[in-house]
C-alpha cells in the first residue's frame, strides 16, 4: 500500500513536472508577428514643360500605360520651323568652319598673283614714262589733224568766196547754197577741235604721268601684294577659333529647339495607370497645370505602423507573408525595405492593439504583384514568422 501510494506520487509529480515544462516552454517560444497596413505606391503628376495649345490626349483615366508611352502632344507648328532654321544656320556655319580648316583654294591663290602681276606692270609703265613710239604716234596724230584743220579751212574760205558770187542773168541765185556753206564750216569746227585733242594728247605723252598716279597705282600693288600674303598664309588661328565658336553655338540652339520640340510629347515615366485625366485637347498647357495623374505600379508596398516593443523584431530585408481582404486565399511574398529611424504617435488612420497615444515605427514591406492586383490603399495584413530573416542581399527599392 505504502509502494502504491509512492509510485502515485511519483506519477504525479513527473506529470506536474511535465505540464510546467511544457508551459514554460510554450511561454518562450516567439510569437508570430503581425501587423496592418495599407496599400501605397508612388504617384505622380505630369505637365508639360511648354506652355501651348494642346493637339492630342492619347490616354483615358485607369488604362495601363507603359514607360515611354506618348500620353498627349502639344501643337508643333511653331517650333518645326524654328528647327529647320537653326539646322540651316548649322549647316552654312559647318561650311565656313571647313572652309577656314582647308585654307584658300589653289585658284584663289593663283588670281590674287595674276592681280599683283597686272599692277606691276601698270607701275613700271608709269615710272618708265611713254614709250618713244607713244610720243611718234602722239606727234603723227598732231600732223595728220594739223593737215585736215588746214584743208578744211581752205574748203570753207573757198565756199565763202563763191557765195558772193551772182550768176550771170540771176542776180538773185548764189553760185554757192547756205547749206554747202555751214557744212563747210561744221567741218572746220570739227577738225579743229580734233586739232586741240591730238595736241593736248601729244603735250601729255610728252610730260610723262603725274606722281599722284605713280603713288596711287603703287599704293594699289602694295595692297595686292599684302592680299596676296595672307591668301597664302590661310585663315588666323583666332578665326578659325570663332568660327568653331559660333558652330558650338549653332548647334546648341538646334539642340535647344530639338529638345523644346521633343517635350511637345508628354510620355510616361515608368509602367503606371492612368488615375486622373486633368486637361483636354485645346486647352492651354503649362508646366504648372498637370494633364494626368499616374500612380506608378511598381514597387508597391504595405505601409504599416510597429510598436516600440516590437521594433527590435524586425530587421531590413526580412521576408514576410502579405494577405489582402479581397484574396483571402492569396499569400503575396515582401520584404522589409524600410524601418523609420524616428518615433512618432500612432496615426489616427491605423489600427493596432497598443494604445493609440503609444509611440510606433513606419514600416514599409515591399510586396512582389506581377499580376497588378494590390490596389492603392487596400488594408492588408503583415505576417512575420517567429525568428526568420530573409535573404540580406534582397534589392530593397527606393
Amino acid at each position: 500500500m505504502r509502494r502504491t501510494v509512492i509510485v502515485g506520487l511519483l506519477v504525479a509529480s513527473g506529470a506536474a513536472a511535465g505540464a510546467w515544462w511544457w508551459l514554460t516552454r510554450a511561454e518562450r517560444a516567439p510569437k508570430p508577428l503581425a501587423l496592418y497596413g495599407n496599400v501605397d505606391l508612388r504617384q505622380v503628376q505630369l505637365a508639360f514643360n511648354n506652355s501651348e495649345r494642346i493637339s492630342a490626349v492619347l490616354a483615358q483615366e485607369g488604362d495601363h500605360v507603359r514607360r515611354g508611352q506618348v500620353l498627349a502632344r502639344l501643337d508643333q507648328s511653331r517650333l518645326e520651323p524654328q528647327v529647320a532654321q537653326a539646322a540651316a544656320q548649322v549647316a552654312a556655319q559647318w561650311q565656313v568652319v571647313e572652309r577656314l580648316h582647308h585654307g584658300n583654294r589653289p585658284e584663289e591663290i593663283a588670281q590674287t598673283r595674276a592681280q599683283v602681276a597686272a599692277q606691276r606692270s601698270i607701275v613700271e609703265k608709269l615710272r618708265n614714262g611713254s614709250r618713244p613710239e607713244e610720243i611718234a604716234q602722239a606727234r603723227a596724230n598732231v600732223i595728220a589733224a594739223q593737215a585736215e584743220a588746214v584743208n578744211a579751212r581752205r574748203r570753207y574760205q573757198r565756199l565763202k568766196s563763191l557765195s558772193a558770187v551772182r550768176l550771170p542773168d540771176q542776180s538773185q541765185v548764189q553760185a554757192v547754197s547756205q547749206e554747202e556753206l555751214d557744212d563747210a564750216r561744221a567741218a572746220l569746227d570739227e577738225a579743229e577741235a580734233k586739232l586741240t585733242v591730238n595736241q593736248k594728247a601729244l603735250e601729255l605723252v610728252l610730260a610723262g604721268p603725274r606722281q599722284e598716279e605713280i603713288a596711287e597705282s603703287e599704293a594699289r600693288l602694295a595692297l595686292n601684294r599684302k592680299a596676296l600674303e595672307l591668301a597664302l598664309a590661310g585663315p588666323r588661328k583666332e578665326d578659325i577659333a570663332q568660327a568653331e565658336a559660333q558652330l558650338r553655338g549653332n548647334e546648341a540652339q538646334l539642340a535647344f529647339l530639338k529638345q523644346q520640340l521633343a517635350d511637345t510629347q508628354l510620355m510616361a515615366p515608368a509602367d503606371a495607370v492612368v488615375r486622373t485625366r486633368l486637361l483636354e485637347m485645346g486647352e492651354m498647357s503649362s508646366p504648372q497645370r498637370p494633364v494626368f495623374s499616374l500612380a506608378i505600379i511598381d514597387p508597391k508596398w504595405i505601409r504599416a505602423y510597429v510598436s516600440e516593443t516590437d521594433i527590435g523584431k524586425l530587421r531590413p530585408g526580412m521576408t514576410a507573408s502579405v494577405t489582402v481582404d479581397s484574396f483571402p486565399n492569396r499569400h503575396f511574398e515582401g520584404w522589409v525595405g524600410f524601418i523609420s529611424p524616428v518615433a512618432e504617435f500612432t496615426p489616427k488612420a491605423v489600427q493596432i492593439e497598443e494604445l493609440r497615444t503609444s509611440l510606433v515605427y513606419e514600416v514599409r514591406v515591399f510586396v512582389k504583384d506581377p499580376s497588378d492586383e494590390l490596389r492603392l490603399g487596400m488594408p492588408a495584413t503583415v505576417s512575420f514568422p517567429p525568428d526568420r530573416r530573409g535573404p540580406q542581399a534582397l534589392e530593397v527599392p527606393r
